[in-house]
């Protein structure tokens, strides 16, 4: 999926510029059409892509702009995933979807940004990154619906093997409070009960008990894991334009990196919105 976005100039049809400001119960609409022009800013709720719609077509009419004017957008990666990209892309709109980790501050030198930028910043940003600025932030490479929807056994596995260790790490840990070392598998209720206390008597009832059920718990995630696993090896991996395998969440969805500064982003015909 191409993202790069041309850069501004006389000869272009003027573009609305749209950043948002995503939180749970709101989406804050930040609109320009370029530098030293005040933002018109909107607030509407969060998920309402009718209102979202409405506010565009309002915004095209404030800055005097023709209907099928183009619409270039950017918001923050979180949350909310890659849906809103792919309804604005649907919709005819140029969005792009901002890494925050590569958005570097300036506070005596640059730190990177740990918080999320408000509408107006961002607005600006885009705009730096129209005009050519390339390296002000990474962008996103958005995957496919397919692709996205294939890191999910990946992303499950990996916390069932978590909560397998946790269940583990809290047996082992109840039974060392007792003076006991022993290690957690399939078989750990046939040695449940030969164990002994220091003193040669048996486990405590509610210990025993705490125990089974933790163990209970222990199994659960270890055989959903195993069956994971095998899911896994007998899946088909869905790759990238360049070879990538994607069902691993290290490549899908990962950042492109900045465009080297001497490189701005391609020229590209101008999209016409729907909106």
């Amino acid at each position: 999926m191409k993202q790069a976005i041309h850069p501004n100039n006389e000869d272009t049809q003027p573009t609305l510029y749209l950043a948002f400001e995503l939180s749970n119960q709101d989406w804050k609409l930040g609109f320009t059409i370029g530098r030293g022009q005040p933002p018109r800013q909107r607030k509407i709720s969060a998920g309402d892509t009718t209102a979202l719609k409405q506010e565009i077509v309002l915004a095209k009419q404030r800055f005097s702009l023709p209907a099928d004017a183009p619409v270039v957008s950017c918001y923050e990666a979180g949350r909310d995933g890659f849906w809103l990209h792919r309804f604005l892309e649907h919709e005819h709109v140029t969005n792009l979807v901002v890494d925050s980790a590569s958005i570097e501050v300036s506070r005596r030198g640059k730190h990177t940004k740990t918080d999320r930028l408000d509408v107006e910043k961002l607005l600006t940003m885009l705009l730096r990154y129209h005009g050519g600025e390339s390296r002000v932030w990474s962008v996103v490479q958005v995957p496919s619906l397919a692709a996205e929807d294939q890191r999910h056994l990946h992303r499950q596995l990996l916390a069932l093997k978590a909560e397998r260790t946790r269940y583990g790490n809290r047996i082992k840990g109840l039974l060392v409070g007792q003076g006991i070392h022993l290690d957690v598998d399939g078989d750990f209720l046939t040695h449940l009960s030969a164990l002994r206390l220091w003193d040669g008597a048996p486990l405590p009832d509610g210990l025993t008990a705490r125990l089974r059920r933790e163990f209970t718990g222990w199994q659960f995630a270890h055989q959903q894991s195993q069956e994971l696993e095998t899911e896994r090896r007998t899946a088909t991996p869905l790759r990238c334009r360049d070879g990538a395998d994607v069902s691993s969440p290290g490549n899908a969805g990962r950042s492109r990196g900045p465009t080297p500064a001497a490189t701005p982003p391609a020229a590209q015909p101008p999209q016409r919105t729907a909106l």
